[in-house]
């Protein structure tokens, strides 16, 4: 039962919603292998030992299998013309399990056209120049780039192709990146939190502004309108963070209180800070949720995570309205396309007692009940 619980919170970590497509599961990934991927696609922050399962069929979006689809991508003829131009997708070629996620988000963005789209895999030294050339061919006028890797690969196109981001985890304003980030929206989160907590009055954010200051920005008008107050105190390393943890955990209320785990790699380092800051609220009693599903299996309340198929839906709403003609610059969003993982016995432990009919609320839960 363990392994199974293990492997079904695993297709949690593949960034989700890869339950589109029929990939193969059980198969064993190295953590060496993982990481290797990781660092190409840009979507998880610390990599971990992984089993690879089939997520759940979701009803709303058409079955397909992976080799379909890889076969439908390799079709040269195939690409969406929307009057104006054509929009094309740029991502990493990189193995599973995140191939299937990228590939998850391709089938979004060809469920909201109606159309198939030119895809173009790229690996990490891909000639940008012949991309370009490429592109201008086909009449694209805007890309969208999923992953770091896809992202990194139209650094070099010309300025009349459009370029929207999507399926990368950490970007920020300086930048100057128009897309979706794959950094969940403080609004949704605090929602789901007060739903849980209805008593709550105070969020508790450690962070660093050079990762995370636009995400802030967006989380204190987020906490202002769900009548929230948002603590948020700046630290600069780890020595910084883990006392300042330490100082916020020890004098908070658990009743009132809840502590949040932003995409910071300076205050959410996982080898030396989360363990300690999972220990220490554990201890109090104190709520903890995070905006990385990984930290749920560790002992978070609970966190939010892609939902590919619906990220490429929105990915592609946006790009018809460049072919539309809105050349409004848009800056940077968070992700609102969201599932939401759960950990019981941590609901528990802080005195939550979650019937069947919230559980069911929840995309995933952990353990399994």
């Amino acid at each position: 039962m363990k392994k199974i619980i293990n492997a079904l919170f695993a297709a949690v970590v593949l960034l989700s919603s890869a339950g589109a497509l029929q990939a193969s599961g059980g198969a064993l990934q190295s953590s060496a292998a993982v990481a290797t991927a990781a660092a190409d696609t840009g979507m998880l922050i610390e990599p971990m030992d992984i089993v690879t399962v089939a997520a759940p069929l979701r009803p709303d979006v058409r079955p397909v299998t992976l080799a379909q689809l890889e076969d439908q991508l390799r079709r040269p003829e195939l690409q969406a013309s929307l009057g104006k131009g054509s929009i094309a997708v740029v991502y990493p070629n990189v193995e599973e399990p995140f191939r299937s996620a990228f590939l998850a988000m391709i089938q979004g963005i060809e469920d909201r056209i109606k159309l198939r789209v030119r895809a173009y895999p790229v690996d990490p030294h891909v000639d940008t120049t012949d991309l370009n050339n490429t592109l201008k061919r086909s009449g694209t006028k805007v890309v969208i780039a999923l992953g770091r890797q896809g992202l990194s690969a139209t650094a070099g196109l010309d300025r009349e192709i459009s370029v929207l981001a999507g399926g990368v985890l950490l970007l920020s304003e300086s930048e100057n990146v128009t897309g979706i980030s794959m950094t969940p929206d403080p609004a949704m989160l605090f929602s789901r939190l007060r739903l849980l907590l209805p008593e709550l009055r105070r969020i508790i954010v450690v962070y660093n502004p050079q990762k995370s200051d636009w995400l802030i920005k967006l989380a204190r008008e987020a906490a202002k309108a769900q009548n929230l107050e948002l603590s948020a105190y700046v630290a600069a390393d780890l020595a910084s963070a883990a006392k300042l943890y330490s100082q916020l955990i020890a004098s908070a209320d658990n009743r009132h209180d809840a502590i949040w785990l932003p995409h910071d790699s300076t205050t959410v380092e996982e080898s030396t800070i989360l363990p300690l800051v999972l220990k220490e609220s554990w201890n109090s009693n104190l709520p903890l949720f995070s905006s990385n599903v990984l930290h749920v299996k560790k002992g978070a309340l609970f966190a939010m995570l892609p939902d590919n198929v619906e990220l490429g839906r929105t990915l592609a709403a946006s790009a018809m309205g460049v072919i539309a003609g809105d050349v409004r610059r848009r800056p940077l969003v968070p992700l609102r396309e969201l599932q939401t993982a759960i950990n019981l016995r941590t609901a528990s432990h802080i005195g939550l007692n979650l019937g069947a009919l919230q559980q069911r609320s929840f995309d995933f839960v952990y353990p399994q009940p």
